[in-house]
């Protein structure tokens, strides 16, 4: 059993707690219910520990409300002071289970992200290929309805391979047991820290079998999103009933049947929003579209005095980080002059680092 003494006790410190309201309210310091529970911060932790140590913590229900971006998607969303419990958890748990991480799963971890991934992939299609020239393939998979499908019980059993603390094991169920999915003892919400932490550890169990089991050299995974490299079609033919069956034997899960295929690396791979090709990447027209109706968005909250610039700037600085990664020149600059028109506070000098970094 791989887990520090006292596990509990470090979670319910009130040094914890701070540093996970600290966590909990980045880049929300201006929201309402963040500066109500900041006003008597102090207070508040206490009584927040007192009900960890007396488990007699109850977390709120869960805010719920659909997203289409443009697929249709329901988030539920935690009361502040649970996301807090949420991040005072992860703080303890997620460098226990992190070790057994392999390098190449890239969701929800410092240091990775979608930027790295497609970095990564660059790198496998060039080796498997020779640097192009060789014909290459890539298996590319997606889950069917991940989230809604995790299963309790085996996660908790994935779980207890790490973590034997009873405290932690209930607080663990109390907080699966906040949502409610269309199967009971099944699904994590779309929205919770927890979720995606949970889900890099489920599928930490498919990462082992592939890298240990069937070998596969070349493999990224993000989140529910996996590719495997290889110069041999037949050898990525073999190996996807293999892992069709592993899924569904070992975590009850099921790949999706139309995203998921083998394709030939110079034709082009859907892979994180962007479609790569031996030479170029084009980001889709959905995400682009998706990424103008959000800035059209934050642009009338803002005329609306509902925010600030600094939340447009922020969100432009990430979209324009993640784009520049594919074919974008005169995408981006056309998004950057529009921008310059509108809102004179963008310096030249920030554009042109923007426009030719």
């Amino acid at each position: 059993m791989q887990q520090k003494e006292n596990l509990y006790e470090q979670l319910c410190s009130y040094e914890n707690l701070e540093l996970a309201f600290k966590k909990a309210r980045k880049r929300k310091t201006t929201k309402l219910y963040v500066l109500e529970f900041e006003k008597n911060l102090k207070q508040n932790l206490l009584q927040l520990q007192t009900e960890l140590l007396l488990h007699a913590y109850k977390p709120k229900p869960l805010e719920t409300f659909i997203l289409r971006d443009p697929k249709t998607r329901k988030i539920s969303k935690s009361d502040f002071r649970d996301r807090i419990v949420h991040h005072a958890l992860c703080n303890v748990i997620q460098p226990i289970f992190e070790k057994s991480f392999i390098h190449d799963s890239y969701a929800n971890q410092i240091g990775k992200g979608t930027l790295k991934a497609i970095q990564r992939f660059d790198e496998f299609k060039l080796k498997v290929t020779k640097n192009n020239t060789r014909i290459g393939f890539v298996l590319k998979c997606d889950i069917r309805q991940y989230f809604d499908n995790i299963d309790h019980d085996i996660l908790l059993s994935i779980i207890k391979k790490k973590i034997s603390d009873e405290k932690i094991l209930w607080l663990i169920k109390i907080i699966f047991s906040n949502y409610c999915s269309k199967e009971n003892n099944k699904g994590m919400p779309l929205g919770n820290l927890t979720s995606q932490f949970f889900a890099n550890v489920y599928l930490n169990e498919l990462d082992q079998f592939v890298k240990h089991t069937l070998k596969a050299k070349y493999y990224i995974r993000y989140v529910d999103d996996f590719v495997i490299f290889d110069n041999s079609k037949v050898r990525l033919e073999e190996y996807k009933p293999i892992i069709e069956f592993f899924l569904k034997e070992k975590l009850q899960l099921k790949l999706h049947p139309l995203k998921s295929r083998i394709i030939k690396i110079g034709e082009g791979t859907d892979f994180l929003g962007v479609k790569i090709f031996m030479h170029h990447k084009r980001i889709k027209k959905k995400n682009i579209r998706k990424f103008q109706k959000k800035l059209q968005l934050l642009t009338n909250f803002y005329e609306q005095k509902k925010i600030t610039y600094d939340t447009i700037y922020d969100f432009l600085e990430g979209w324009i980080a993640y784009a520049i990664n594919a074919n974008t020149y005169h995408l981006r600059k056309g998004i950057i002059k529009s921008i310059e028109q509108r809102f004179l506070m963008i310096t030249a000098k920030e554009i042109n680092r923007y426009i030719f970094s």
